[in-house]
C-alpha cells in the first residue's frame, strides 16, 4: 500500500468500520478494498486524511457507489477539513450517506496556533449555523474560526439522518479514534508516520542564499562571495585601466614632434657639409 495513503478495515457484526488517513490521490487503493468491507453499514474515518486531489475524488466516488451497490448505507465520520471542503464542492461525493462528524477549524492569533474541533453533525442544530466556541490551549482566550461559516457548513442543509446511530457509535466506541473528550480538539498539523491527526498543514516555503554582501570577511567560507560560490577567483580581479582619448591624444602629439625635430636636424647636417 502506498506510503502517502493508509487504510485500515474491521468489522463488527453487520457493520463495517474503514480508517483512511494520508494523501488521497492517484496512488490510492480504494478499490482494493471494496471485498475487504462487508455489512450493510459501512462506516469511514476520514479524520486524518490531509488532502485529496481531483483523481483522488474520481476513485473516491466510484469507490461509494461501488459500495452502494452492495447495499450498503455509507456513514462518513471525523471528516477532516479537507474532506469537508470536498463534501461541499463536490455534490456527489458522500452518495447516498450521511455525514455524522467533522472537524472544524481555528486558529489563535495570540499564540499562532491551529487546532481542529469535532463536532457532531446532528448537534449543530438548524441554518444558518455557527462554529462552536473553542479556546486555545496556550492563553485560554476564545479561538477564531479559521473559515466561512456559510461555506463551511454548507453541507449541513441537506444532511441525511443515519438510520441506526447506536450501530455506528457501538463500531466507533471498539474502533475510533476521538471517542474522549480530550480528544475531540486536535493540533491541527499534517498526519504523520505515527497517524496523529490531520490537517491542512500549509508548505513551507525555502529560505533565499543570503546575497548581503560581498567579499571573504569574518565569517564567511573562503570559496564563497556573498553567498555565491566562486568558480574563478580572477573573474573578481580589477584589470587595469584603459588609456583615455587625451592621453592618446597627447602621445601622437610627441611623437610628431619628435619626428619633426629629427626631420629638422637631418636637414640641417644634409645642407651643412
Amino acid at each position: 500500500m502506498s506510503k502517502k495513503f493508509q487504510a485500515s478495515v474491521h468489522h463488527r457484526d453487520d457493520v463495517g468500520f474503514a480508517k483512511l488517513s494520508g494523501v488521497i490521490d492517484e496512488d490510492n487503493e480504494l478499490a482494493d478494498l471494496t471485498d475487504s468491507i462487508p455489512g450493510s453499514m459501512v462506516v469511514i474515518e476520514l479524520g486524518e486524511v490531509e488532502r485529496i486531489n481531483s483523481c483522488g475524488v474520481r476513485d473516491w466516488v466510484n469507490w461509494l457507489n461501488a459500495l452502494e451497490a452492495k447495499g450498503a448505507e455509507i456513514v462518513l465520520v471525523e471528516c477532516s477539513p479537507a474532506i469537508v471542503a470536498q463534501i461541499n464542492l463536490v455534490n456527489n461525493f458522500t452518495g447516498n450517506g450521511s455525514v455524522k462528524s467533522f472537524y472544524v477549524p481555528y486558529f489563535c492569533p495570540e499564540c499562532d496556533e491551529e487546532k481542529v474541533l469535532l463536532c457532531e453533525a446532528a448537534e449543530m442544530g438548524p441554518p444558518p449555523h455557527e462554529p462552536p466556541v473553542c479556546r486555545c490551549d496556550g492563553c485560554d482566550l476564545v479561538m477564531d474560526f479559521d473559515d466561512m461559516p456559510d461555506s463551511y457548513f454548507a453541507f449541513l442543509s441537506n444532511q441525511k439522518k443515519i438510520a441506526k446511530p447506536e450501530a455506528v457509535q457501538s463500531v466507533l466506541d471498539e474502533f475510533g479514534g476521538a471517542t474522549s473528550e480530550p480528544s475531540r480538539i486536535r493540533s491541527r498539523v499534517g498526519a504523520n508516520a505515527t497517524g496523529n491527526i490531520s490537517g491542512t498543514a500549509l508548505p513551507s516555503v525555502p529560505s533565499l542564499p543570503s546575497i548581503s554582501g560581498v567579499g571573504t570577511g569574518v565569517g564567511s567560507h573562503p570559496g564563497t562571495m556573498g553567498g555565491i560560490e566562486q568558480t574563478d577567483p580572477s573573474m573578481y580581479e580589477v584589470a587595469p585601466a584603459e588609456p583615455s582619448q587625451a592621453t592618446y591624444n597627447s602621445m601622437v602629439f610627441v611623437l610628431v614632434a619628435v619626428l619633426l625635430a629629427a626631420i629638422g636636424v637631418l636637414g640641417f647636417l644634409v645642407f651643412s657639409s
